[in-house]
């Protein structure tokens, strides 16, 4: 199995094989919560006015998402996991765009198949692919280089490679490192309401559900993002 890392959308771009892209800040831990709700489905976008049409051709869709971490106008949830760990999804369509989860996702168009990736279900991924034994597994990190927000994607994505290559992990140290190094600021400042402080907790805990979430073709050439559960 040959395991790359690879970064941010042109990374995305030249993903192959089996492609997990990682936003554990916050994107695809929030999804994780959102399927934990009762979410029937997701469709991810990247461009926002796509959402907008979506949400008015779809009055019964749940908009969610931001850009530069703030809710939008119009939008019913931004990307926050602590502002919807309680709300009921039921049944619920979700249409989500964000600033660079849901842009590596629409730009991984030359993976065989996607699947999100969060310390949220970092277990459930890890089964899967093994089960699946690919030949090649890309694991895209979404941060741009030379920004902060990238670090936690990266040590997600060697999380997931060791754990493959059954390396050991240590995660209290990579909960740690990001505390101490300040790439978690934006969840301790309280001047930000767009990041509560228990965000950065849910995005952090480890292996709280047990399905991965993969990306599906959808109609008129959008894609679906659809929970499996993991045995």
């Amino acid at each position: 199995m040959q395991i790359n890392i690879l970064h941010n959308i042109e990374g995305a771009k030249k993903a192959k094989g089996l492609a997990v892209v990682i936003d554990v800040f916050r994107a695809f831990s929030t999804e994780c919560y959102v399927f934990a709700n009762g979410a029937e489905k997701i469709i991810p976008v990247g461009d926002i006015d796509i959402a907008y049409k979506l949400k008015q051709d779809n009055p019964e869709y749940i908009l969610m998402g931001e850009r530069k971490g703030a809710i939008q106008p119009g939008f019913d949830f931004g990307n926050s996991p602590y502002l919807i760990k309680d709300y009921d999804f039921s049944g619920k369509t979700v249409v989500h765009t964000t600033s660079a989860g849901t842009q590596g996702i629409v730009n991984a168009k030359n993976a065989e198949q996607i699947i999100t990736g969060s310390f949220v279900n970092a277990g459930a991924i890890i089964k899967y692919i093994k089960a699946q034994n690919p030949n090649e597994v890309s694991l895209v990190c979404t941060g741009s280089v030379g920004e902060n927000a990238l670090d936690e994607d990266a040590v997600c994505a060697n999380y997931i490679k060791n754990a493959l290559l059954d390396k050991a992990n240590d995660f209290d140290k990579i909960v740690h490192h990001l505390k101490a190094e300040g790439y978690a600021n934006s969840f301790f400042d309280e001047t930000k309401d767009s990041h509560p402080l228990g965000d950065f907790a849910l995005c952090m805990t480890l292996d709280k559900v047990n399905f991965i979430i993969k990306v599906e073709p959808y109609e008129e050439g959008l894609l679906c993002l659809k929970r499996i559960d993991i045995l």
